[in-house]
């Protein structure tokens, strides 16, 4: 049988390459599952709490359900628009699954961890580790004791209780400071087994979670968040990506922008963060791609958090918040080996930073909503304190999307332009129609002045000559028409410069091979398909998107980046704004485009 390694403080299950791990994830926290049936990596009680289960970063915690047989080979596959993951090993006796899920939709102080190991015309035997380790490994499980089928014990501040597990026996780590949980388990044929784990920062219920009623509530509760998207182009693949954003957004609103941390996008580059928090930015895209797929609740989550982000800091506001509105931490390094080729950090520096075209994100997303009768008094008011915080903001150096350093971004800029002409374009503008298009005007006109390229293109910024592909975005959004020839020469540029296979790089950090400096960011690939669809260009815009959807392991999730040499996931994952620009495309591309008046030649 397979067999983990043996570490001071327990069962250590290695990293293995990103494509192979899967999602669980109930809206509050999420949970990497790996191809020998590990929970590689979980947080608790919320997002950016402290792991639990840290395996994939060099931390500690265990928890596994794997086949008995050592020559098994591994695969899955989601329930349809769900996060409902089968684990499905085939071994030399036959096949082994293990249905697992974060019970859904998840309360925000109490996790539960559902794991139902099937038999279909063969006995499935596994062998199942259990070690919960607080504070990324560094808290030993204790208090552990048995009562009846139950277990329970401590880690941290956490309480945990495990069901289903009455065989199971307690042995001591090598280092002495905690206990883990194993036993091996036959399923005859035709049957199943239910194993539970809770875990709370409080004192657990007294009656444990029943399996059979969690099962049922979590499947009815996916089918009804995530109904089939309409009128889409791989709609299997917008399905699932509509999943994926929904497991990511918590009851408060907020969406984390990934579910893990400091995942390398290179290595040895220290491009390592943490992504459990939410970006607006992101958060504006996923609430625009569920608008066309008629996801109310999604656009209503980012709406309402975006709102209340921009009534409650106005000018001041934060790039990314937590999920609940608290500020982001500041880094700190943890003592962890992480991730091959990466080092771990937790919290994010963009909490010092100020990145304009969050503004005009939002104005983007509020003015969405607004088209679709979905903008509330507060989303109504939020749209004056964004379109003021432009006033006073626009021609000040920002960050921008990239969150390098301080500069004046032409997607910045241009990304407030579409979000004034958006909230201008919204019935019952009245009177404000004159002072957001005058706004708009100007800004464009300005950047115009310092921005635009002696070949026609947008340069990256005032004093950088090159071209980004950030800057596809904003025609797509209204800044300018389709057929502007300053969008078509930007388009050409990028496609010239930047796109390699039908993938698509930022922008170029030297004079070397892109793929040298950083692998293709998806989100840009998809960006490149919405833009060529703009231009009429069919053809070119499918491939753009067939290209870059299928960057992805069997689990179907995106990382930011991809490295098209090597063909492996890069950075964070899953990765929320490529999922939402992937659901933006599938609904975009079944449309016809609209007829540009200037065609590229040649």
């Amino acid at each position: 049988m397979f067999t983990p390694d043996t570490g001071d403080t327990g069962p250590v299950f290695a990293p293995h390459v990103l494509r192979e791990y899967a999602l669980l994830a109930d809206g509050e926290r999420g949970a990497l599952i790996g191809p020998h049936g590990d929970i590689a990596w979980m947080c608790a009680p919320r997002w950016d709490s402290d792991a639990v289960f840290s395996a994939l970063v060099g931390g500690g915690g265990s928890y596994a359900v794997t086949p008995l047989d050592p020559r098994h080979v591994w695969g899955g596959f989601y329930e349809t628009g769900s996060l409902i993951w089968h684990s499905r090993f085939i071994t030399g006796e036959g096949p082994v699954e293990c249905r697992e899920a974060l019970a859904f939709p998840g309360e925000s102080d109490r996790v539960v961890l559902l794991r139902r190991i099937l038999a279909t015309d063969c006995p499935a035997r596994v062998r199942i580790v259990l070690e919960p380790r607080g504070a990324f490994g560094g808290d030993s499980s204790h208090d552990v004791r048995q009562h009846h089928d139950l277990w329970s014990g401590k880690t941290g501040p956490l309480n945990w209780r495990w069901s289903g597990a009455a065989e199971a026996r307690a042995t001591r780590t090598p280092d002495g400071g905690g206990e883990v949980l194993t036993f091996e388990l036959t399923v005859p044929p035709g049957r199943h087994h239910d194993l539970v784990l809770e875990l709370s920062p409080n004192a657990l219920s007294d009656e444990p979670v029943q399996s059979d009623a969690a099962w049922a509530a979590t499947e009815a509760s996916w089918a009804r968040n995530c109904p089939t998207p309409p009128e889409t182009i791989a709609t299997r693949d917008a399905h699932h990506a509509l999943a994926v954003l929904r497991g990511l957004t918590s009851r408060s609103g907020g969406m984390v922008a990934a579910a893990t941390m400091c995942l390398p996008e290179r290595a040895g580059a220290g491009r390592n963060y943490d992504y459990r928090y939410a970006w607006i930015r992101d958060q504006c895209y996923a609430g625009i791609a569920a608008a066309g797929v008629g996801a109310t609740g999604l656009v209503d989550s980012a709406v309402g958090f975006v709102s209340a982000r921009l009534l409650q800091d106005g000018p001041e506001l934060k790039p990314a918040y937590t999920v609940s509105g608290r500020a982001v931490p500041s880094e700190q390094t943890l003592d962890l080996p992480g991730y091959p080729g990466g080092t771990d950090k937790i919290g994010n520096w963009v909490n010092q930073q100020f990145q304009l075209d969050t503004y005009g994100e939002a104005l983007q997303l509020l003015a969405t909503a607004g088209h679709s009768g979905r903008l509330d008094p507060d989303g109504r008011r939020a749209v004056h304190v964004a379109v003021t915080a432009v006033e006073q903001l626009w021609n000040r150096p920002d960050a921008g999307i990239w969150e390098i350093d301080d500069r004046h971004w032409t997607h910045s800029k241009l990304s407030c332009v579409a979000g004034l002409r958006a909230v201008a374009a919204l019935p019952g503008a009245g009177r404000e129609v004159g002072r957001l298009t005058s706004l708009a005007d100007t800004i464009l006109a300005d950047t115009a002045r310092t921005s635009l390229h002696p070949d026609g293109h947008w340069k990256r910024a005032a004093d950088m000559p090159g071209v980004d592909a950030s800057l596809l975005m904003p025609p797509v959004r209204g800044a300018l028409p389709g057929d502007d020839p300053r969008t078509v020469a930007t388009l050409r540029a990028v496609r010239r410069e930047l796109a390699r296979d039908e993938y698509v790089y930022r922008f170029r950090h030297d004079d070397g091979p892109l793929a040298e400096a950083e692998g293709a960011f998806l989100l840009c690939g998809f960006l490149m398909a919405l833009a060529e669809h703009q231009q009429g260009n069919t053809a070119r815009a499918l491939r753009f998107f067939e290209r870059n959807r299928a960057a992805c392991g069997p689990p179907g999730l995106f990382a930011e980046e991809y490295d098209i040499i090597q063909r492996q996931l890069r950075g964070n994952l899953p990765q929320a704004f490529v999922h939402a620009l992937l659901l933006e495309c599938a609904a975009r591309l079944s449309e016809d485009p609209p007829p540009p008046a200037q065609r590229e030649r040649g």
